[in-house]
């Protein structure tokens, strides 16, 4: 029996890596569950076309199936954290690295494990909660391994009399 190397080109696998590229990195991986849910949306497709829908109305409905599960995303999470209440201390492009790094440790993934993450979780009230639990996480990450940080320009420099 024959290996094929090559992944089929398939247009939801493509745009779904991509979405999964810029708001679940750590998943890129995944390509078993990228597989599986791009052959779903590719089959709504097909079957709402064949039942008469339009093609835009068959791609929005793909679309559904294709990123069910993913709107909220604790790598973007992880990110507005550090954007917001790190910037001085951690300026860009250190929140992208980093949140990839974060993802992977034990404090924060149980941090994210006391919530019910579903796709409109970013607007439930419980957001700012896991967002200031996330934010006194890091914190105490950065302080009890003694991380480097940017040093503020002022307190770097001695002052000026």
């Amino acid at each position: 029996m024959k290996q094929h190397n090559k992944q089929e080109l398939s247009y939801f696998r493509l745009k779904l890596r991509s979405y999964m590229s810029e708001h679940h990195p750590e998943r890129l991986q995944d390509t078993e569950f990228i597989t599986a849910r791009a052959d779903m949306a590719l089959t709504v497709y097909c079957d709402v076309v064949a039942q008469g829908f339009t093609h835009p109305e068959a791609e929005s409905m793909a679309s559904e199936v294709l990123y069910h599960g993913l709107h909220f995303s604790k790598y973007d999470t992880l990110v507005s954290v550090l954007e917001d209440e790190f910037e001085r201390e951690l300026p860009a492009p250190f929140p992208e690295r980093l949140s990839l790094l974060l993802l992977a440790n034990k404090a924060v993934q149980a941090t994210f494990a006391g919530y019910e993450l579903t796709d409109t979780f970013a607007s439930d009230e419980q957001y700012d909660r896991l967002y200031t639990e996330l934010t006194g996480t890091i914190v105490l990450l950065i302080e009890s391994n003694n991380l480097p940080t940017v040093r503020l320009t002022e307190e770097a420099s001695p002052k000026a009399l």
